[in-house]
């Protein structure tokens, strides 16, 4: 992958509360089956789900959501739907199965206000950033309208408002560790590197480890860092990088658990691992995909990937 591509992808992560887009990978609505380490969650249709306060996906209109791969450790579920109450579960690593989360209705024009912005969010930015000012304005205190609007004026280029949102958030909510991540993301965006990594750091701890978002923000860093230095003939110290941004890679697949999420992930951690010659590492990864990700459109791509480095291996 490019590193134009995965700048791209970074500029637009900003703009929604996910870890990254799917890019361009496509998946099929998963089954209700349930396997191995697998749970279900039954709700609304179309609901919002968190892990830990990182967006993992939506129901579909059935109100069913599949998380392939429970994160390690105890997590908490968080599900919003639209004119619908938030509502939590516990999730410990070892439950599997269904777990049915119930919403009740809400009258809350603070919170209905935000479900709209969410909603703009993807389709006019210019909406949605006044949309979240007006929940804001329902609710001074609400910190979770201030991460919407900081993503939303940060992908329309208003960085300034930007940073004034996210730290509005962290004064309310100072261990926010979703606000630290994206304001780790802003710092890279305006090339202040150390800024960006001590913030995504930061985020790591808040999140007591658990920070797929802050993980990625510091892979793709290293990444581009790496790339830079391979250029300039750094090779020694392009490869101390790559070994930083693999590090956090795999930290943020195996946080998201299976979730969609990380299927590009997998594929530019795939493409690093194959630079540094670690094939059978990489051939492992992709199958790693695979058996999570079966009806990817990148599907036949990535299994063409294992035989092209299968036939490296057995040539050398």
């Amino acid at each position: 992958m490019k590193i134009s591509q995965i700048k791209s992808i970074l500029r637009t992560s900003l703009a929604v509360p996910t870890i990254l887009l799917l890019a361009s990978i496509s998946f099929s609505q998963a089954s209700t089956q349930v396997t191995r380490n697998e749970i279900i969650i039954i709700s609304e249709p179309n609901a919002t789900v968190w892990i830990n306060d990182v967006r993992y996906g939506a129901t579909d209109e059935s109100g069913t959501f599949k998380v392939r791969r429970v994160p390690v450790g105890r997590k908490t579920i968080r599900v919003r739907a639209y004119g619908f109450k938030e509502a939590t579960a516990p999730l410990t690593a070892t439950r599997t199965g269904e777990i049915k989360i119930a919403l009740s209705k809400t009258d809350d024009q603070a919170e209905l206000t935000y479900q709209n912005a969410e909603r703009s969010a993807p389709i006019d930015r210019g909406k949605a950033a006044e949309l979240y000012r007006k929940a804001i304005e329902f609710r001074p205190t609400f910190a979770e309208a201030y991460v919407g609007l900081a993503r939303t004026e940060s992908e329309r280029g208003n960085i300034e408002a930007a940073f004034s949102a996210i730290n509005s958030a962290l004064k309310l909510r100072p261990s926010y560790a979703e606000a630290s991540a994206v304001k780790g993301r802003l710092h890279k965006d305006t090339n202040e590197e150390a800024r960006a990594i001590a913030e995504f750091k930061r985020a790591i701890t808040l999140g007591r480890g658990f920070q797929p978002e802050a993980h990625t923000g510091l892979g793709i860093l290293y990444q581009e860092r790496a790339e830079m230095k391979l250029g300039e003939g750094e090779v020694a110290a392009a490869d101390r990088d790559y070994e930083e941004a693999a590090k956090n890679f795999s930290e943020a697949i195996e946080q998201l658990g299976g979730s969609p999420d990380a299927g590009i992930i997998f594929q530019i951690l795939g493409r690093i691992l194959e630079h540094q010659q670690k094939f059978m590492e990489a051939i492992a990864l992709y199958k790693e995909f695979l058996a999570d990700f079966p009806d990817s459109v990148d599907a036949p791509a990535v299994r063409s990937f294992i035989v092209q480095l299968q036939k490296q291996i057995d040539e050398q």
